[in-house]
């Protein structure tokens, strides 16, 4: 009981810092690590963040769809975000998270992460002046933090959209 007045306490919690953020004069971003890279999300495209539930695998799918998880008794659809950019698989549990990311779009989606870095300042970050042109249409921007760490920021709506990311089957 204690244990989920706490988790509780956490979401109550987080839920308000989010709101603030949104409501201030700068708009905050959410940071997250998938597999070896950091993305920025911005929070408005940005849904709850849950600890990973019981993933229930659908066959004939490719590796990075994890399968369907139920969250207060609806169904998401679950990608790991890291393979889907060829990566390293997400181990649930841990760190890992799932981030909610369709619901304000309209798709019952979830991208599973390594780990939610939390909210981050648009000013910390730069433009990466070695910034090469990525093949990924939701890829907006390649910037540095101010310990030269690479970060990539993720346009959900154009991730949603693509054709590769709603291909969870196998042709």
């Amino acid at each position: 009981m204690t244990k989920r007045l706490s988790l509780r306490e956490f979401q109550e919690d987080l839920v308000r810092r989010f709101a603030e953020a949104q409501s201030g004069n700068r708009r905050a971003l959410l940071g997250v690590r998938a597999g070896r890279e950091n993305w920025l999300v911005n929070l408005t495209d940005s849904g709850e963040i849950l600890p990973v539930p019981p993933l229930a695998a659908v066959p004939l799918t490719h590796d990075w769809f994890r399968g369907l998880a139920n969250v207060r008794g609806t169904l998401f659809s679950v990608v790991d975000f890291s393979v889907f950019h060829n990566g390293p698989h997400t181990v649930p549990g841990g760190p890992a998270r799932l981030l909610l990311v369709g619901a304000r779009h309209g798709t019952n989606c979830a991208l599973l992460i390594s780990q939610a870095l939390g909210l981050r300042n648009p000013d910390d970050f730069r433009t990466n002046p070695d910034d090469s042109a990525d093949d990924r249409p939701w890829v907006t921007e390649r910037m540095l933090d101010a310990r030269d760490d690479p970060w990539l920021r993720l346009d959900v709506p154009t991730l949603l959209a693509h054709r590769g990311f709603l291909q969870a089957g196998l042709e």
